[in-house]
C-alpha cells in the first residue's frame, strides 16, 4: 500500500464578519469553502463542502468569553454525503504577559446528520504576536499558531482521536480588516491502524463592524 493513500490536501478559503451588537455581546458570521487539491494520489481541484456558521459571543471578563454556535455544512451538493447540522458550546480565555498573547479554548459540539449524532470535545492552545516590533500597526504582519486535540464519540462507534497543528501569517490591512494565510496539518483517528493525514492551505478575510 502506498504511503500516500492516507494523505489528502485541501484549499480552504473563508470570509468572516465580526459584529459588536452591544456592550459585551457580539456576533460572528462566516462562510467557508473546502476544496480538494490532492486526493488518492492525484492532483485535482474539486469542491467538497460549503459551511455557513454563526456564533453569539458574550464577554464575561476582560480576557474570558463564552459562546454558542450553529453551523450548517452542505456536503450533498458536492458529494454523495449527508449534510450536517452542528451546535457548539465554547469557553475561551486569553493571557498576554508580554508581546505574545496565549489562548485556551474548550469546545463541546454535537454533529448531527440523518444517520448519526457525534459528540465531539475539543481543547485548543493558541498564540499570536506581531512580527515587527512589540505592537501591531496597520499594514504590519503577525503570526498565529495553534495546537488542538479532539475526541469524537458516537453510539456503536469506537472513539476517534484527532490532532491539529496550524500556523498562519496575517496582516492588519485596516483598522477593521485582517487577512491571513497559512497551513494546517491534521492527523485524524491517530489511534487507528491507518490514521488519515490531511493538509490544508488556508486563506481568510476578517471584517469587524
Amino acid at each position: 500500500m502506498s504511503g500516500q493513500e492516507n494523505f489528502t490536501a485541501y484549499f480552504q478559503p473563508q470570509i468572516a464578519v465580526n459584529y459588536k451588537v452591544a456592550g459585551l455581546y457580539s456576533q460572528n458570521f462566516s462562510v467557508l469553502s473546502r476544496n480538494y487539491i490532492y486526493e488518492r494520489e492525484e492532483l485535482l481541484f474539486k469542491g467538497r463542502q460549503l459551511d455557513i456558521t454563526h456564533y453569539s459571543n458574550l464577554k464575561i471578563r476582560d480576557n474570558q468569553s463564552i459562546a454558542l454556535g450553529i453551523k450548517y455544512r452542505f456536503r450533498n451538493n458536492f458529494e454523495d454525503k449527508e449534510n450536517e447540522l452542528r451546535f457548539t458550546q465554547q469557553y475561551n480565555i486569553t493571557h498576554k504577559p508580554h508581546i505574545v498573547r496565549f489562548g485556551h479554548r474548550v469546545r463541546a459540539q454535537q454533529r448531527i446528520t440523518n444517520s448519526l449524532t457525534v459528540h465531539r470535545f475539543r481543547y485548543r492552545f493558541a498564540m499570536d504576536f506581531p512580527l515587527i516590533g512589540e505592537k501591531l500597526d496597520l499594514g504590519e504582519p503577525y503570526f498565529v499558531g495553534s495546537f488542538e486535540n479532539l475526541l469524537s464519540v458516537a453510539k456503536s462507534n469506537a472513539p476517534q482521536y484527532d490532532i491539529r497543528l496550524s500556523g498562519q501569517i496575517g496582516w492588519q490591512l485596516d483598522r477593521d480588516i485582517k487577512f491571513q494565510m497559512g497551513l494546517e496539518y491534521r492527523m485524524e483517528d491517530y489511534s487507528s491502524v491507518l490514521p488519515q493525514n490531511i493538509l490544508f492551505l488556508l486563506t481568510s478575510a476578517q471584517l469587524s463592524l
